[in-house]
């Protein structure tokens, strides 16, 4: 069974300076560049830190748990506390949205100790205050099945590159075990809850999100989860939760039409 790296949840901790297997890795700074990329964005968290999170939809983010959760009360982060900064590169966003409403691997808080398990359950799907329009940032689908030469990339944002997204092109899988996929991409303080993409045809796709680092008992390497069935039962968590509309109250005059038994007030939601 693989050894996880205690302590090394990424967007609180610093990684060492052990090696990582290295392939080319480019800041995307420019308008030209972030094509195809806009759908990645910063996820401001107040003034606490930051982490990476990735539209699948003009409305819906995923990241991981650890960057959902307020570590003083163990819940979600309350409405308007994180911002998805989609695109941002060099201080200035493509869309700028406050997250509204976030939803948490009903097993993240069974572990609240680093381990296999937590790993496995680090994902949540986090609801934007109002869509970002297609022509602004095409949301990426989900990947399944086999990666074709186990060949994944990454785009995140990290210390030391926190202004621009940074892509690292190629890197691989090493094992996806038991739910858990290691990769030996080069990650950082901030990849957390990015995006490990696989090719599918012509389009990158989420494989997996980046959830912590750790060791196989040869090197470091990046953990991530398997995601299936996970982001469609955090969907439905979000629209079994979801705000419902106020009822309103209204007088109406007898007589008016609205009301065949004269009744003075009603509830409604409004029409």
């Amino acid at each position: 069974m693989m050894r996880l790296f205690l302590g090394a949840l990424l967007w609180l901790s610093v990684l060492s300076t052990a090696t990582y297997a290295q392939s080319a890795k480019r800041k995307l700074t420019d308008r030209e560049d972030l094509y195809g990329w806009e759908a990645i964005g910063r996820l401001d968290i107040g003034n606490q830190g930051f982490c990476t999170g990735t539209l699948i939809a003009q409305d819906l983010v995923l990241t991981a748990a650890h960057c959902a959760i307020d570590k003083k009360t163990g819940e979600p982060f309350a409405s308007g506390k994180v911002t998805f900064r989609a695109g941002l590169s060099n201080g200035k966003a493509l869309a700028d949205r406050e997250v509204v409403q976030i939803a948490v691997h009903s097993d993240y808080a069974n572990h609240p100790e680093l381990s296999a398990a937590a790993v496995r359950s680090d994902v949540a799907l986090m609801r934007l205050e109002k869509p970002i329009p297609y022509s602004v940032a095409d949301p990426f689908a989900l990947h399944s099945g086999r990666v074709a030469g186990n060949e994944v990339s990454i785009a995140s944002y990290g210390r030391g590159r926190s202004e621009a997204i940074t892509r690292e092109r190629s890197c691989r899988i090493l094992q996806r075990r038991q739910g858990l996929i290691t990769f030996n991409c080069d990650i950082t303080f901030g990849s957390s809850g990015s995006a490990l993409l696989a090719r599918n045809g012509p389009r990158w796709q989420i494989l997996s999100v980046v959830s912590a680092v750790g060791t196989d008992g040869r090197q470091k390497v990046g953990f991530g989860m398997e995601l299936s069935g996970i982001v469609a039962e955090l969907k439905a968590d979000l629209r079994r939760d979801a705000p419902q509309p106020k009822a309103t109250i209204r007088r109406l005059q007898v007589g008016s039409g609205k009301s065949s038994s004269g009744a003075k007030f009603i509830s409604s939601d409004g029409s």
